[in-house]
């Protein structure tokens, strides 16, 4: 009779919780001062939202009374009004560190999460924390959370001797709502006590399901406003001084508009003329010995904002539009000076209707370009030209069953003249059950080459997968073949190959004893070479990971390679392979709880392979130290040895009378890496921030004896080869900025940055010359810029005339 009792009482709980909770708002025409007061009149009579329910890590737990949380909304003509009361008994123990926009920090934090279809498909999130700092993202259960999107809104929060408060107006030029006369949004607020490290939303959202979107509450109440005009101006202009040893010290003025236009209640047309990415963040260059090039991300604003539609398929590699030109370098060439293709203008459609259907086109042309050719052995130069060329994205995604969505997308990249074009077409799905608990997923991508030769390739993939509850699995399998090519506007390495995969995993859903998370995962994958059979990879793993009471989190892996596999990348040349030996290794982590002035990251690992001496190991080790609210100090070092590495090196003629190379070469080599880092920042309030970021790198490949590739994948000493191919590269960065906010959407950004790299052959041993070698004016190259971006709203220009 006991347990039939708690059974229903568990089961009317559960029922509770997941009806979606309502909260009524009114109109008001009294002014609002967001001041971080709740003193005006009309928030006392505002429906109160709380009872807020925790998220992480006790799912389902009620927030304690001493910590409870009442949250109103009110709107006017223009905006939505939200007033957040966050009780706490003891104050002065809020943690506030004063952090940069987008950046929570150490801090409490308080959000509100909007969707103005209550469609279940996208949420506009906001958030202050307590240092009064903003952020705010575009959230999908596909993709996450975007915080390159960036809205602009008033906020601020304000300590009082019972907790904080939070006042926000919500223009709703940052929204997307429907035309509609009478309006049912889909709502949820968000509070996280950070010392706790506890979240709760008002509305619950239950961890066992896979959805995050669909389970808002409402907000009702809303009737006769119109979708605002979003027409956003922001004119910039910048002034770079530019010094290093080779070239005259020269000042460049520039100046450009991006454009911002909602085309209706759903698309926004983003535009920039005259693009200025001068004070983009730096690339991590490292020393790539592998086959394939390295893969950098992507910091320009442009191409990083509300581009949640355009990685459908992952059929977009916007580092390709602007970047390093598509034409390859032969052996022994390196580029003469850092290529750079310029980009003309660029745009972008994005946008989804309120019967689900997103619609995203982008659009960006580069200018003809020519890039000087250095051949490191000879010293002749040569002359190549990217051409003018014109890059397009299509994508057509359609959602249903608020939770599933079928999508269309196309990729084309169009040169001027008789220079090489691609065009990549793709079929994407993810379809899931009614209550989020399994999902099919996949696409079949078609790609269509046109340079010297027209070629076409196929590559498909299809996934099954548990969402939902302590246990979950997933199983897969893709297929790719020869020539399928989406490297002109996207980046793939692998072809010619099909895979099989799975994965299965455990994690608790609410606290133990000793762990407020922990999740325990094992992956399956091998893959073969489709023409043969052999194996190319085959790969077992298993990962820990977890967060005790105290906060502190740990995880461990162990990976294996059971298996002998057969490597066609490596030797860079059609049809051949090399043979790569099983191995072992493994890793542990150890993060300690950031809520502490001190924290410390530690992270070891190695390998083991069955091959006599050859092994690697190595670790990071990451101190910071935040020595108050406003003033905070990372640290990181990594440092990685690989023993006895087998790399290609060269191919040559062995045979006087042969007319190709016929020789591959591969080496036999330690690979040593360190790398150092230090950040920092200096916060004067959270419209001001000073930023630090210095990256050190040294790494070097030295070859012990030449080996020859045979036929049969296995190598053998060449003692015949002498050419020295040893690999030095050490690089050097330093960003010093400064960022002021001196108006909603509004920025002045002072930019100091020096940096310098070396590639020699001839490795040098001491430390300490690797870098001071590249700290003097003859190796460094100093950039100096000032940026100014005003933010123009146009309903605020002609609300003032």
């Amino acid at each position: 009779m006991k347990n039939s009792f708690l059974f229903c009482f568990l089961a009317l709980s559960f029922i509770g919780y997941s009806q979606k909770k309502v909260l009524h708002t009114k109109f008001i025409s009294d002014k609002i001062t967001i001041d971080g007061n709740l003193n005006e009149a009309t928030w006392q009579s505002a429906a109160i939202a709380t009872d807020f329910i925790m998220f992480e890590p006790d799912n389902g737990k009620k927030i304690p009374d001493n910590k409870r949380t009442e949250v109103r909304i009110v709107y006017d003509n223009d905006a939505l009004y939200i007033g957040a009361t966050m009780y706490d008994e003891n104050p002065d123990k809020i943690l506030r560190e004063i952090t940069q926009r987008d950046n929570f920090g150490t801090a409490d934090l308080f959000g509100v999460f909007i969707n103005g279809f209550n469609d279940g498909q996208q949420d506009f999130q906001f958030f202050v924390n307590a240092a009064d700092g903003q952020a705010d993202c575009i959230m999908t259960d596909t993709n996450g959370e975007d915080y390159s999107w960036d809205a602009v809104w008033n906020s601020k929060a304000v300590i009082t001797k019972n907790g904080w408060i939070v006042e926000m107006r919500i223009p709703y030029a940052a929204l997307r709502f429907s035309g509609e006369k009478k309006q049912t949004w889909g709502l949820n607020f968000f509070r996280e006590i950070r010392r706790d490290r506890h979240k709760y939303t008002w509305n619950f959202i239950d961890s066992k399901l896979g959805t995050f979107t669909q389970q808002t509450g409402i907000l009702e109440g809303i009737e006769n406003i119109k979708p605002p005009t979003r027409l956003f101006l922001l004119p910039y202009s910048s002034f770079y001084v530019n010094a290093n040893s080779q070239e005259k010290t020269i000042g460049t003025l520039k100046g450009g508009l991006d454009l911002k236009y909602g085309i209706n209640d759903a698309f926004t047309l983003d535009m920039i003329l005259v693009p200025d990415f001068g004070q983009t963040k730096f690339d991590d260059q490292i020393l790539n010995l592998g086959p394939f090039e390295q893969q950098f991300n992507e910091n320009r604003p442009f191409f990083t904002e509300g581009t949640d539609l355009f990685s459908k398929g992952n059929l977009l590699y916007s580092r390709r539009i602007g970047g390093t030109p598509f034409y390859k370098l032969n052996e022994n060439e390196s580029f003469a000076e850092a290529p750079n293709v310029s980009l003309i203008n660029a745009f972008k459609i994005s946008g989804r209707t309120k019967d689900g259907l997103g619609i995203g086109i982008l659009n960006a042309v580069t200018k003809n370009t020519p890039t000087t050719i250095f051949n490191n052995e000879t010293g002749a130069l040569r002359t190549e030209l990217e051409p003018l060329a014109n890059y397009s994205v299509l994508v057509l995604d359609q959602r249903f069953r608020k939770n599933s969505s079928v999508a269309f997308v196309n990729t084309n990249v169009t040169r001027n003249g008789h220079f090489r074009d691609g065009n990549v077409t793709a079929l994407v799905w993810d379809l899931n059950t009614k209550k989020n608990t399994y999902n099919i997923s996949g696409d079949f991508k078609y790609s269509y080459i046109n340079d010297t030769e027209e070629k076409t390739g196929i590559n498909s993939q299809l996934n099954f997968s548990e969402t939902s509850g302590k246990f979950r699995y997933g199983l897969g399998a893709d297929i790719t073949t020869k020539n399928f090519d989406n490297n002109d506007l996207g980046i793939n390495f692998e072809t010619n190959y099909f895979s099989i995969y799975g994965n299965s995993s455990y994690r608790i859903l609410n606290p133990t004893k000793y762990f407020n998370t922990f999740n325990a995962r094992i992956n399956m994958y091998s893959q073969f070479q489709k023409e043969t059979g052999k194996v190319q990879s085959s790969n077992i793993s298993f990962q820990i990971n977890s967060n005790n009471k105290k906060n502190h989190y740990f995880g461990m892996g162990i990976d294996a390679n059971p298996l002998e596999t057969f490597d066609y990348y490596e030797p860079r040349s059609a049809d051949r392979f090399v043979i790569k030996p099983t191995k072992i290794g493994g890793f542990i982590y150890l993060s300690s709880n950031y809520n502490n002035p001190f924290a410390i990251n530690f992270n070891p690992s190695f390998a083991i392979f069955d091959e006599t001496g050859r092994n690697s190991y190595g670790f990071s080790l990451g101190p910071r130290y935040r020595f108050s609210d406003k003033i905070s100090l990372n640290y990181n070092f990594n440092f990685l040895r690989q023993n006895n590495n087998k790399g290609y090196v060269d191919s040559v003629n062995d045979d006087m009378n042969a007319t190709t190379p016929n020789t591959i070469v591969f080496a036999n080599r330690n690979v040593i890496t360190y790398s150092n880092t230090l950040s920092g920042k200096y916060s004067l309030n959270s419209q001001m921030n000073f930023n630090l970021s210095i990256r050190q790198y040294w790494s070097y490949a030295e070859n012990k004896n030449a080996l020859s590739l045979q036929q049969n994948g296995r190598l053998a000493n060449f003692m015949a080869y002498t050419t020295n191919k040893n690999s030095s590269f050490y690089s050097w960065n330093t960003d010093l900025s400064y960022s002021w906010w001196f108006a909603p959407g509004s920025q002045v950004s002072v930019l100091y940055r020096n940096n310098a790299a070396a590639f020699e052959r001839n490795i040098n041993k001491e430390f300490s010359e690797n870098v001071t070698n590249l700290l003097n004016n003859e190796a460094l190259s100093h950039v100096f810029s000032i940026s100014i971006r005003y933010f123009i709203d146009y309903n605020e220009v002609k609300n003032k005339f």
